[in-house]
């Protein structure tokens, strides 16, 4: 087998979406490391070291928002892409999510697909490594 495409932490509370997100990107190559709430993406990401993480918003313990928000304000994962799963991507919602600095959205439900390339384009970004908090704000793709 070669090598993965790039790993990524997959962050949901819920097992069965969890799951389904880790089997489809494991199925296109990626290395997936998977973690069932903020608390335990925080306790876990700089020992994985994703290049990419996909976070839902409405978990126990930690949600998204805050998640997002610790992740860029700690110098060792504020470079690390986050891609925010949620069927919430009212206005609000992306403008909230460009203030934490998310690098993209999908919403719920979502087209396995859609977030795969989502995935993959974030974690393919080729350009120079940009410094935190020079984030251009968050895209959306809709599910």
């Amino acid at each position: 087998m070669g090598e993965a495409l790039a790993r990524v932490l997959v962050v949901d509370d819920d097992e069965v979406i969890r799951q389904l997100i880790a089997v489809n990107l494991q199925l296109e190559g990626f290395e997936v490391h998977t973690a069932v709430d903020g608390q335990e993406c925080l306790e876990r990401v700089v020992e994985v070291a994703p290049d990419v993480i996909t976070l839902d918003v409405m978990m126990p313990r930690l949600d998204g928002w805050g998640t997002a928000l610790r992740l860029r304000e700690d110098e060792e994962t504020c470079s690390v892409k986050v891609v925010l799963i949620t069927a919430r991507a009212q206005g609000d919602d992306l403008r909230r999510g460009g203030d934490v600095g998310v690098d993209a959205y999908v919403t719920k439900p979502f087209d396995p697909t859609e977030l795969i390339r989502v995935v993959r384009d974030l974690a393919g970004l080729d350009r120079a490594e940009m410094a935190c908090g020079e984030g251009e704000g968050p895209t959306a793709a809709a599910g």
